[in-house]
């Protein structure tokens, strides 16, 4: 590590020099960034070879995580945090006379995944690294992330996101660890002399799968462990036969876009292509490993352990058994032993539609091996469950139904271990989604409650807030966040809440600020902040908040005059480009905040915020200055979240349905300390099996609600005349899927409570408090624990000298 400043300083000048044969006072922000992150990356290099020998020389236990999704977020700060050296980093980037805050911005944020599915996978690798749990992320490095979002008259817009254009420090490409995947050809079994059946490819499309690293940095550990991520390309031997830029696009296409377009057969076959060549290669990349350790293949899942994050990675139970039956020469039975025991999955959705399923036909031409793979897995399951459950189990949980081959079902068949992500959503997929599954298997079922990691969330992206934490309990609850349950001793203190609300005004002065610097629109840091970030998607109910915007709307304009909290809505989210629902309903929210921030009748009362091309470094700026929490998707739909996670850990009040970790976020802050209104998942199912709702009468018999349904249609909103058709259509004669109508009224109570709670600043000051105090359960480090404990049995490598503590439970 650097010993003064002056060594940084000196250090950086010559890394600069040797770089670009120029000084660093005439780079750019972009080539000081790059030298600054090299100069970090180089620092931590010992760490991350050190971690990988000891791994490999102690044989210990590893796991996999394969994802089609990570959202790292920008890393150099978090780096430069994690091994305790930011704030010399900090003082010497001042010495060179350098703005440390723009070359922090001049990172790329790669946007290699949807929303929360790779949030979520990015801080359990923050997590699996600061507990010294040797663990490793596999995913593709996708040329293009998801789509750099931009408004053209409030219209969604979708331009590609080439996050590599600058070059990306923190990789390391690592060519002697490159594999090759088939694809499509034709295939056949022969005996060899060993009598080992061995299959034969002909007219495969061979690609190279090549990996990029990056580390994974602990905090306050020198444990560094590893994200790899696969880019196609064509191999080396076969580059003669490709004659055309047509040729080598189909081999570059398979890593170049995140989430293709799945509305035509081209687009759902580069998909399956993409699952399929991240799994084969992440696969033969650990039994290469476990190659290394000189143990029989018995001891495979005591030393390997491989997660299936979603249905994405399903394939790898099946390119296991390919491995180890064509290659290993295992018998089916000792291959299947195994795949069983080392692999896991979690799923993440209770929307059957969300479950993949792939054309058996197209799966055997693309894939024909692993389909006769599947094949044969699927007549084993069927021949020992039929005689034991009958032809109705059977056939409802079997792999291979009706022309598809269902990935949930390979997953689940082929793992020991299957978890849901909160406690409701768990219950629902025992219950309901997975219910024949559970029947089967019920010691497979267990739930692990998603977490976000305190280090980006609390400590980088809300100083202010860390820093008075740190003065009132101490610094043991960035180790240990069970500690900060101690801040509930200060409920009544009220210096302590006082400076609370002081640090929540600065926050909101921050982003106000970032307001008017991006949208030119002036906010007021004293009104209500409140904010829905996440995926739009119509279960997750924007267009509720919409509806009450236009409520509060409605009745600014009957009364100028009238007294009531102002807000600020802030809302960030992508729709799908395919999802033409949702993007209207982005159109029409945009239609809104002109209406509403252009109204000289509304004034400061209210203003309207939708941020373009929300992301992981954006959400950093909006939730440390969040008061309001919406989490207001329709009970029973949505799996756990996790912005309520961050927003809760950062002082804001959730106001939510009893969805998701909602309940449990209920369960840990208490009833008085959240806001909970609309149905409950098991009404939302009564309504759905009597067929006894309709969203027409509430729209004829609710005055309140037909005045505000009527605004989407009657010419109060100008530009969007279409799209509020196309939302009142939805909820009035299309029967309203969601229930967004029947929990209107109560949506509205539970926003009237806000506001009267906020008008007692003492009391709402006081509940924030106890937000952040009772956050601790929802660490990422305390689910990676479980995760660790109970699926994957691996055990942490660090030592107390390192400055790992122990990690308590939280109360």
């Amino acid at each position: 590590m650097f010993t003064s400043t002056d060594k940084f300083v000196q250090a950086y000048k010559k890394l600069f020099q040797n770089r670009y044969a120029f000084t660093y006072e005439q780079g750019t922000t972009e080539q000081q960034y790059i030298v600054l992150a090299t100069l970090i990356k180089n620092q931590l290099a010992e760490n991350w070879q050190a971690t990988r020998e000891q791994y490999l020389n102690e044989k210990v236990k590893q796991v996999y995580y394969f994802s089609m999704e990570f959202l790292p977020g920008r890393q150099m700060k978090s780096n430069a945090y994690n091994m305790g050296i930011l704030s010399e980093i900090e003082k010497g980037v001042a010495e060179l006379g350098l703005n440390f805050d723009e070359l922090v911005e001049a990172e790329a944020d790669p946007a290699l995944g949807n929303g929360g599915l790779g949030r979520l996978a990015s801080c359990f690798m923050d997590s699996l690294a600061s507990l010294g749990i040797p663990g490793n992320g596999n995913g593709i490095r996708y040329q293009y992330g998801l789509f750099r979002q931009k408004f053209v008259d409030g219209h969604q817009v979708e331009l590609p996101e080439y996050w590599l254009r600058n070059q990306n420090v923190w990789e390391t490409r690592n060519d002697q660890s490159s594999y090759i995947v088939r694809f499509g050809g034709h295939v056949w079994m022969e005996i060899d002399h060993q009598d080992h059946w061995i299959p034969k490819y002909e007219g495969t499309q061979n690609v190279l799968a090549v990996p990029y690293d990056t580390p994974m940095v602990g905090y306050r550990t020198n444990k560094v462990n590893n994200l790899r991520l696969w880019s196609a390309e064509i191999p080396v031997e076969e580059e003669e036969n490709y004659h055309t830029v047509q040729e080598t696009d189909q081999i570059k296409g398979i890593t170049q876009v995140l989430y293709p377009d799945d509305s035509n057969y081209e687009g759902r076959l580069l998909r399956l292509k993409q699952e399929y060549f991240m799994v084969s290669a992440g696969v033969q990349s650990i039994v290469r490993q476990f190659q290394k350790y000189n143990l029989p293949r018995k001891f495979f899942p005591e030393k390997i352990a491989i997660h299936i994050n979603d249905t994405h990675p399903a394939l790898v139970v099946a390119e296991l058994m390919r491995i180890l039956v064509d290659e290993e020469h295992l018998s089916w039975e000792q291959a299947w032993e195994i795949t069983c025991k080392t692999c896991s999955y979690t799923n993440h959705t209770v929307l059957r539609e969300a479950l993949e399923k792939w054309p058996i036909d197209m799966m055997q031409s693309l894939l024909p091996r692993i389909y006769m793979i599947i094949e044969e897995i699927n007549r084993r399951f069927v021949e020992e469950t039929l005689p034991l459950y009958g032809e109705k189990l059977t056939w409802q949980t079997a792999i291979l139904q009706d022309g598809m081959v269902n990935m949930a079902h390979l997953a689940i068949i082929g793992s020991h271990s299957v978890n849901g992500v909160a406690q409701l959503h768990t219950e629902i997929l025992m219950n309901d989604v997975l219910r024949d599954f559970f029947t089967l298997y019920p010691g497979k079922f267990n739930n692990k409650t998603n977490g976000i990691t305190q280090r980006r969330w609390m400590h980088l992206a809300n100083p202010r807030l860390t820093q008075l934490i740190d003065s009132k309990i101490g610094e043991e609850w960035k180790q240990n966040p069970a500690e900060l349950k101690l801040l509930k001793t200060f409920e009544q203190d009220d210096d302590t809440l006082e400076k609370l609300a002081e640090v929540k005004l600065q926050n909101k002065t921050d982003l106000a600020d970032y307001i008017e610097q991006q949208h030119g629109l002036k906010v007021n840091p004293q009104s209500i902040f409140d904010v829905q970030i996440k995926r739009l998607h119509a279960y997750k109910r924007q267009h509720l908040n919409a509806l009450h915007i236009l409520d509060r709307y409605l009745r600014i304009k009957d009364d100028p005059a009238i007294d009531i909290q102002p807000r600020v809505f802030l809302f960030g989210a992508k729709a799908a480009p395919s999802y033409t629902y949702a993007k209207q309903i982005i159109k029409l929210i945009n239609a809104i905040a002109d209406l509403v921030n252009n109204d000289p009748d509304v004034g400061d009362k209210m203003k309207v915020v939708f941020f373009e091309n929300y992301g992981v470094s954006l959400a950093e700026k909006i939730i440390p200055a969040a008061d309001v929490s919406e989490q207001i998707s329709l009970a029973g739909k949505e799996a756990s979240g996790t912005s309520n996670m961050k927003l809760m850990a950062n002082g804001a009040m959730t106001l939510a349905t009893l969805d998701g970790a909602n309940i449990e976020i209920k369960e840990y802050v208490g009833e008085d300390n959240i806001v909970v209104f609309g149905l409950s998942s098991t009404e939302v199912d009564q309504l759905n099996q009597s067929h006894a709702y309709h969203s027409k009468s509430l729209y004829e018999s609710n005055e309140r609600l037909n005045r505000v349904l009527n605004a989407l249609i009657d010419g109060t909103i100008p530009n969007a005349q279409q799209e509020g058709e196309a939302v009142f259509d939805s909820l009035v004669h299309y029967n309203d899927e969601y229930f967004v109508l029947e929990d209107f009224d109560d949506y509205i109570a539970a926003q009237d409570k806000i506001d009267q709670l906020y008008a007692d600043k003492k009391v709402w000051n006081r509940k924030s408090l106890l937000n952040i105090a009772a956050s601790a359960p929802f660490s990422a480090d305390y689910t990676i624990k479980r995760y660790t404990e109970e699926i994957w049995k691996a055990k942490p490598q660090c030592t107390d000298k390192e400055g790992v503590q122990p990690l308590n439970e939280p109360i």
